[in-house]
């Protein structure tokens, strides 16, 4: 039996008429950029996030890119961010002419907010809450530091969507939700996109303004230097078709989850514990194995599709050797990196899979 790590296309047959009645719908509008799409996804999202105000944007990567020079991030400033997080929570920094100061994951793979402040220093600014693998950070820890510091923090929702810390929705907790539509998230478009979100009304107004050349109109007037970051009519139809479905989508995801958890019996593999206080979304779910390589070698060989999120740190990038680091200056994020493995999840598993990869874990000796 083969099993891809994600089947995108069987989430799409379950709305497969939804989505081509809205995509015929926008083609025929005969508008494609910043129109009634647009503003209803941003009126919707925002609702769903819990947040007064949504800028829909190109992606997740421009949503960052974005969101920390509206927080006024420049050369010399600091940002407090996971060792073990996604390139591209690095690159928001670093676009911005920002230094990035890493700080090691907890046992929930999250960043550790019981280290934060033993980095924080005259020159940082922000923090950066990855809320990593579907749920989310210690959002109660980051908030008071950042109150007691005055600084600013930025969520990064990219795998999050739907995620809660205790009763609010991620997204809203912060100053400003990053978010990302790629094809692979839980609200998943059908190419890229992304958005932000806030409660603050002059970030809503300088985000509209930025992802339009820096013009407050669609045409010809630029206030600022800005950037061409939109997301656009069609992703934004067809998004407001699976934001409808994302609840059941999420909780099919936790029916998933829940029969690996309960069907997992081996000691050399440690599924991700979810933090108290935050429920799980399972934008992935992943694993811990000492013997990882060997795993994916073993279920390579049956056919089940695996993938490492992810395989080598930022630090340990080509594109950040100028920032100095070295191998052993992250030891968790590296052994981490070593041990994380990324199961079969997607909408539409069906349970002879799930019992076909669980019987294949538990017979896996190393």
């Amino acid at each position: 039996m083969k099993i891809l790590q994600n089947n995108l296309k069987l989430q799409h047959d379950l709305f497969k008429e939804e989505y081509n009645n809205k995509a015929v719908e926008v083609l025929n509008s005969g508008w494609y950029i910043l129109g009634n799409e647009v503003s209803e996804f941003e009126k919707e999202f925002a609702l769903y996030t819990d947040s007064k105000y949504c800028v829909g944007v190109a992606s997740g990567m421009d949503a960052l890119t974005i969101a920390f020079r509206m927080v006024g991030i420049k050369e010399n400033d600091e940002v407090i961010v996971c060792s073990n997080s996604y390139i591209a929570c690095v690159m928001g920094v670093t676009l911005n002419n920002g230094t990035p100061i890493l700080v090691e994951p907890d046992e929930y793979d999250n960043l550790d907010a019981n280290k934060i402040e033993e980095k924080i220093t005259d020159k940082t600014k922000a923090i950066l809450a990855v809320h990593l693998y579907g749920q989310s950070c210690d959002m109660d820890k980051i908030m008071d530091l950042a109150k007691k510091y005055n600084l600013k923090v930025i969520e990064d929702c990219a795998q999050a969507h739907g995620t809660m810390w205790k009763n609010k929705k991620v997204g809203s907790i912060g100053d400003i939700g990053c978010w990302s539509f790629y094809p692979t998230k839980n609200l998943g478009g059908f190419g890229d996109g992304g958005a932000i979100t806030t409660n603050n009304e002059d970030y809503y107004n300088e985000a509209k303004v930025i992802r339009n050349y820096g013009s407050k109109r669609i045409h010809y007037e630029n206030d600022i230097i800005g950037m061409n970051s939109r997301l656009d009519e069609l992703q934004a139809g067809l998004l407001r078709v699976k934001l409808k479905h994302l609840d059941e989508l999420n909780e099919e995801r936790n029916r998933i989850a829940n029969r690996y958890l309960s069907g997992i019996n081996n000691d050399l593999i440690k599924p991700l514990l979810t933090r108290p206080g935050s429920n799980n979304v399972y934008h992935q779910f992943v694993i811990h194995s000492e013997k990882r390589d060997e795993l994916i070698e073993y279920l390579n060989s049956y056919e089940v599709g695996t993938i490492i999120h992810y395989p080598i740190p930022p630090h340990l990038q080509k594109a950040y050797a100028y920032l100095g680091y070295k191998e052993g200056d992250f030891p968790i994020a590296e052994r981490y990196a070593k041990e994380v493995l990324s199961l079969p999840m997607y909408n539409g598993m069906s349970d002879e899979e799930l019992d076909y990869v669980i019987d294949k874990l538990n017979k896996f000796e190393g």
